[in-house]
């Protein structure tokens, strides 16, 4: 079936494009409020830049809704009124960097329990028996679907560390769900996809290489947030797609947030806690920097490139093999080994068991020489 794309999504590109060029002009007069400092252990940059890119994405996606046709309105509406809690919260970081990591994820959360209320759907089947009981409960239905968007969308704030990288993840996701969806015969689906993923890469323009403009705390918990809802949407409008298959399309930001709370329990530091020990700033010192001799002023966006298309093997896997519970939960496995096996090459500097690696006690594992 061939996909034509709609003039909604092209006015939602261009709407975020030229918001975030206007965004990136008038810095002087709102830059006291949402410029990005460089005083903070995960800054990549070296100049103060605006972090209220989420603005242009939301723009875009308005842009897009008020074009589309009645049926892609009845999806992207929602979408945008629920995920106004993750939005709003996250530009209060933006803006005051007073907003606590706690609020901020209950705000998501609140997110995805208000789409169920305009929507009434909630993940009702995630291919495991146990839990699939459970989920026929409806009030247990409704909060593991929050939690599972607002595990989502802190997943993206999380990885939102280089130029081009959560943006670029955001934009390849949706272009997958668009893609299963359509082999689905989902149209009204895929095209809102396609949609928010428009609105995304029109920011993306302005962010990678150079990074004028950031993402900021609401644009990755929105953009996390619209991720997140278009997986929910797409398992539970086609009941021939695997919820593993979803899983698959987000594998690298959720393992990311995962073993992130891992390694820093391991190690006895707060789960919250910011830190340079994320894949992305490993593969910067280790791999970009060190073993490619990439200049200091192109390891930001080039990081953030290489992270964003690392994403492209599991999506295609998702596509591949959405109809197959075994085989895309198999797969889920082997992405996360392989995340694990990747992170402790870069750490250990030899190859070893992820298994292995995954119980060594913090000191030697995580060592202050082996992230110098």
């Amino acid at each position: 079936m061939n996909l034509h794309i709609p003039d909604s999504a092209y006015t939602a590109f261009a709407v975020s494009l030229i918001v975030a060029i206007v965004l990136v002009l008038t810095k002087k007069f709102h830059g006291r409020f949402s410029m990005d400092g460089l005083v903070g252990v995960q800054k990549a940059h070296t100049t103060p830049t605006p972090r209220i890119g989420g603005v242009a994405i939301v723009a875009g996606v308005i842009a897009g809704w008020a074009m589309a046709k009645p049926e892609r309105q009845a999806i992207l509406g929602p979408l945008l009124l629920a995920g106004l809690p993750a939005f709003a919260f996250g530009f209060a970081e933006d803006i005051t960097k007073k907003v606590s990591v706690m609020a901020r994820l209950l705000a998501t959360m609140a997110s995805g329990a208000l789409g169920w209320w305009l929507t009434g759907v909630s993940i009702t089947s995630v291919d495991i028996p146990l839990i699939d009981s459970l989920l026929t409960i409806g009030w247990v239905s409704v909060l593991f679907t929050a939690f599972a968007i607002g595990g989502v969308a802190n997943a993206i704030n999380i990885i939102d560390g280089f130029n081009g990288l959560a943006s670029g993840f955001v934009v390849v996701a949706l272009v997958g769900i668009a893609s299963i969806a359509i082999g689905e015969q989902d149209t009204s689906l895929a095209l809102s996809c396609l949609c928010i993923a428009a609105a995304t890469l029109g920011f993306w323009f302005i962010n990678w290489p150079w990074g004028k403009l950031f993402l900021g705390d609401g644009g990755s918990y929105f953009g996390g947030f619209a991720l997140a809802w278009a997986c929910v949407m797409l398992i539970e409008r086609n009941s021939g797609i695997t919820a593993f298959a979803a899983l698959l399309v987000c594998i690298h930001p959720v393992t990311e947030v995962l073993f992130s709370i891992y390694r820093r329990k391991m190690r006895q530091t707060h789960p919250g806690h910011p830190d340079r020990m994320h894949l992305h700033n490993l593969i910067m010192r280790r791999v970009v920097r060190t073993r490619w001799g990439v200049s200091r002023s192109m390891t930001n966006p080039v990081t953030g490139l290489l992270l964003a298309l690392m994403s492209v093997p599991a999506v295609l896997a998702a596509y591949a093999m959405h109809g197959h519970t075994l085989v895309a939960a198999m797969l889920c496995l082997v992405f996360v080994l392989g995340y694990v096996t990747l992170y402790a090459r870069l750490v250990r500097f030899h190859w070893c068991s992820p298994i292995a690696f995954l119980f060594v006690k913090p000191a030697q594992k995580l060592s202050v020489n082996s992230l110098n």
